[in-house]
């Protein structure tokens, strides 16, 4: 039987390539998002999500995730949730709730502490550093404050048919208390249906939140389109489209899959992704845009792979 994971970022390929193992074992699209998603939120290198997640401007560091069963059309998402190690599990136990299914800081982690997940203090020595060090730049050098949003994002289908989706995020880095991106937001961030496939975004949230992009590339792939052509056509036109009416666009990247297993990419930057299914082991790619609404993909280089290892543990001066 088919079973396929795509996730956003180079980050994405050490939980993606245990999530397709846990897929070939025979388990579920939901168990493989959730512990695919937790290895990211717990390494501290990876300073967009969880654990060495980088703070809001006040220090504090303020997560967001989400999970989607496309079987069930539960959702779960915790918003500005503070101190909890694997905000993706408490997203999933928020979408099996048919009340109160989306909380939001204080009540999302009164509502972890309540049922007993593991809480730890995320912000890392190292985050620390380089909220410091941004702090620094920000009054020497007038600098922007805001540098970094990537949310990892999962899609999986599972040898019953059955497709999930999740996110997490420490956000954009250097927001104002009580910010929220899209990766908390379905039809946003994500969106998954078992019938048809899912998609994820990354990127800033702000922009991505102005166009429900994630359900318009589950709607095309409905319709019979390519998760790749879905993917093409949800976000090019709407760049432009927000271009024009808005003045600017900022980071934009979409991962899509659909119920036999193919899937698509779409970006305005250069985006990095990790793709594994039942006959291709897991493995990062790189894609661009090109100049006709298309999406050039390569695969990503060793030598690529060890200068982002050295670069992600670099010393903080």
């Amino acid at each position: 039987m088919t079973y396929a994971m795509i996730g956003t970022w180079r980050m994405a390929y050490e939980g993606l390539s245990q999530g397709l193992n846990l897929l070939k074992s025979g388990g579920s699209s939901g168990d493989t998002v959730e512990s695919a998603i937790k290895v990211v939120e717990d390494y501290p290198f990876f300073k967009s999500v969880g654990y060495g997640g980088l703070p809001n401007e006040d220090g504090l560091v303020e997560l967001d995730s989400a999970f989607m069963n496309g079987d069930t059309f539960g959702v779960g998402a915790v918003m500005g949730i503070r101190d909890v190690k694997n905000p993706i599990s408490v997203s999933r136990s928020l979408s099996k709730e048919h009340f109160n299914s989306v909380l939001v800081g204080d009540g999302a982690t009164q509502y972890a502490v309540k049922n007993g997940f593991e809480l730890k203090n995320m912000l890392t020595s190292r985050a620390k550093k380089i909220w410091e060090k941004r702090k620094r730049e920000i009054a020497e050098k007038n600098l922007s404050p805001y540098d970094g949003h990537d949310t990892v994002g999962m899609i999986s289908l599972d040898q019953e048919g059955s497709m999930s989706v999740g996110t997490s995020t420490s956000g954009l880095f250097m927001k104002k208390a009580g910010r929220t991106g899209d990766s908390a937001l379905v039809g946003d961030g994500f969106y998954v249906d078992s019938d048809i496939g899912g998609a994820a975004a990354t990127g800033l949230g702000e922009d991505i939140m102005k166009g429900c992009l994630c359900y318009e590339i589950v709607r095309l792939m409905g319709n019979g389109i390519s998760p790749q052509d879905a993917c093409d056509q949800a976000l090019y036109p709407f760049l432009r489209k927000l271009k024009k009416h808005f003045g600017k666009i900022g980071e934009f990247s979409l991962v899509a899959l659909n119920k036999s297993g193919q899937w698509g990419v779409a970006t305005n930057v250069e985006f990095t992704f990790a793709m594994g299914n039942d006959h291709e082991t897991a493995a990062v790619y790189i894609a661009y845009p090109d100049e006709n609404d298309k999406t050039r993909i390569n695969p990503i280089t060793q030598d690529w792979m060890d200068a982002y290892e050295k670069r992600i543990k670099a010393p903080i001066n």
